[in-house]
């Protein structure tokens, strides 16, 4: 094999922004697709430079509408939810190079304030096995990174 294959296949082999827009319309369900998430970043590979306690992971956005809101024009919990709970299932599709079948079995979520603007969902793997992942979501204000909710997560390899 040339080494030009050899990058290649390496290439392909990682789970990047490409393969996470295919998840993102083939395995997402449609009603969280409804909510407008979009892939801002895929790390798969530890970046150069990157600290010791570097961890595999995903960033996704859930930007506002009205549409998600409650009373007062916030919106609400369920939204933020779903948004950590997708935002994870990238993250591991990050860690294992690609998407497996997986269910969650623990979520805790803590809101920290109320959100009326975009979200972003920091989401990072803290361990990884063979039949359980575990990890935690950073929920923050896209505008000034102000942390606005937080989870931590375990999920089942089906």
């Amino acid at each position: 094999m040339s080494m030009q294959a050899r990058r290649l296949e390496t290439v392909e082999s990682v789970f990047g922004i490409q393969a996470a827009g295919r998840l993102l319309t083939e395995v997402i369900a449609l009603w969280v697709q409804d909510l407008g998430v979009l892939v801002e970043a895929i790390e798969s590979g530890r970046p150069a430079g990157a600290p010791v306690d570097w961890q595999p992971g995903a960033v996704i956005r859930l930007p506002f509408s009205h549409k998600l809101c409650r009373d007062g024009g916030v919106v609400c919990p369920q939204a933020l939810m779903a948004l950590a709970d997708t935002a994870m299932v990238f993250a591991c599709a990050a860690a294992w190079s690609g998407y497996r079948p997986m269910s969650p079995v623990d979520q805790t979520i803590h809101f920290l304030r109320p959100v009326n603007f975009d979200v972003l969902a920091d989401a990072r793997i803290v361990r990884i096995g063979r039949t359980t992942s575990f990890g935690h979501v950073r929920l923050l204000s896209a505008a000034d990174k102000r942390p606005v909710g937080m989870t931590s997560s375990a999920y089942a390899m089906l």
